[in-house]
C-alpha cells in the first residue's frame, strides 16, 4: 500500500515538472518563432522564415506533449486496468508525424526555390537573418538540454521528443546561418538549399521519435544493461538460490516485471512468501521506473 502511494505521489511530480517545462518551451518558442518571422521578412531570408515556422510548429508539439502527458497520468479505471501510460507513446508519434511534415513542407519550398528561375526569389538575405540565426542556435540548444535533462529524470518519452524538436530546431538554424552567409557571401541559391539539409535533419529526428516510441507500445524488454542490474539486485538476498526467468517489459514510460526465482525447497511458505515480498519492494525501489513487479517462486527440488 505504502509503495502504491508513493508510486502515485512520484506520477505527480513528474507530470508537475513535464508540464512546467513544457509551459517554458511555449513561452520560449512563441517568442523565438516571431522573432525569427520577422527577421526573415525584414532580411528577405527563405531559410529563416522556414526555420520560423519549425519554431511556430514546436508550440503546437508542446501542447500535445502536456497532452499526452496528463492522459498518461490518469489511474486506472475500469476499462484500463494497468493504466494510461502508452498515452504518452501516442503523443510521441503525433509529435513525429508532425514533424515529418513540417519537414517535407520546409524541404520542398526550398527545392521550388531552387528550381525557379526567378532571381528575385533569390535574393541575398540582409544581416539581420544572419544574427537571429545565430541567437536561434543558441537559445535552441539550451532548450535541448534543459528540457531532455527532465525527460530522462521523469523518463518521458514524449518531453524527450520535445527535446529532439529543440534540437532539431538548433540543427536548422545552423543550416539557416550557412545558407544565408553562403548567400551572403555570393552564392544567393545556398539559402534556399539549407532548407532543403533543414529538411533531412528534421526528417531523421521524426524517425528517431517514432521509433521510440513504436518500441515503448509494443512490449519491447528493457535493455541487456537494465535487466542485469536486475539479476543483480535480486540475487543480493540470500535467500534467493538463482533465478530461473527474468522477463520485463516497456509499458510507456513505466516498467513491468516478472521474475521466477528459486527457493530451497524445505522454507516454508511464510518465508516463501516473505522472500517473494523483500524481492519485490527491492526491484521497485532501485527502479524507480517500475510499476509493477511480480515474483513467482520455484523449489530447489534438487
Amino acid at each position: 500500500m505504502n509503495s502504491e502511494v508513493t508510486q502515485t505521489e512520484n506520477t505527480g511530480t513528474e507530470t508537475a515538472e513535464a508540464i512546467r517545462v513544457s509551459i517554458v518551451s511555449i513561452i520560449v518558442n512563441i517568442v523565438l518563432s516571431a522573432l525569427k518571422l520577422i527577421a526573415g521578412i525584414i532580411a528577405g531570408s527563405g531559410a529563416m522564415i522556414s526555420d520560423a515556422v519549425h519554431s511556430a510548429s514546436d508550440v503546437f508539439s508542446t501542447f500535445v506533449v502536456i497532452a499526452g502527458v496528463k492522459l498518461a497520468d490518469k489511474k486506472p479505471d475500469k476499462e484500463h486496468p494497468y493504466g494510461h501510460e502508452r498515452m504518452e507513446c501516442v503523443a510521441a508519434v503525433i509529435l513525429a508525424v508532425v514533424l515529418a511534415g513540417t519537414g517535407i513542407g520546409i524541404g520542398l519550398a526550398g527545392i521550388r526555390k531552387i528550381a525557379s528561375a526567378n532571381r528575385e526569389e533569390l535574393a541575398v538575405p540582409g544581416v539581420l537573418a544572419l544574427i537571429a540565426a545565430v541567437v536561434s542556435v543558441i537559445v535552441k540548444e539550451a532548450m535541448f538540454h534543459y528540457t531532455k535533462h527532465t525527460a530522462k529524470k521523469i523518463a518521458s518519452g514524449a518531453l524527450l521528443a520535445d527535446a529532439w524538436h529543440h534540437r532539431s530546431d538548433a540543427l536548422s538554424s545552423v543550416g539557416s546561418f550557412a545558407g544565408i552567409l553562403g548567400a551572403r557571401m555570393g552564392f544567393p541559391s545556398l539559402d534556399p538549399l539549407a532548407s532543403v539539409v533543414i529538411c533531412v535533419f528534421i526528417l531523421k529526428a521524426a524517425l528517431d521519435i517514432f521509433r521510440d516510441a513504436v518500441n515503448k507500445m509494443v512490449d519491447r524488454s528493457c535493455p541487456e544493461e537494465t535487466e542485469a542490474k536486475m539479476r543483480e539486485v535480486i540475487l543480493a538476498n540470500k535467500d534467493v538460490l538463482g533465478i530461473d526467468e527474468l522477463k520485463t517489459r516497456l509499458f510507456g514510460s513505466k516498467i513491468y516485471v516478472e521474475v521466477e526465482i528459486l527457493m530451497d525447497s524445505r522454507k516454508t511458505l511464510v518465508e516463501a512468501h516473505n522472500t517473494a515480498e523483500n524481492v519485490h519492494d527491492a526491484i521497485e525501489e532501485s527502479f524507480p521506473g517500475v510499476k509493477h513487479c511480480m515474483v513467482h517462486v520455484n523449489p530447489d527440488i534438487e
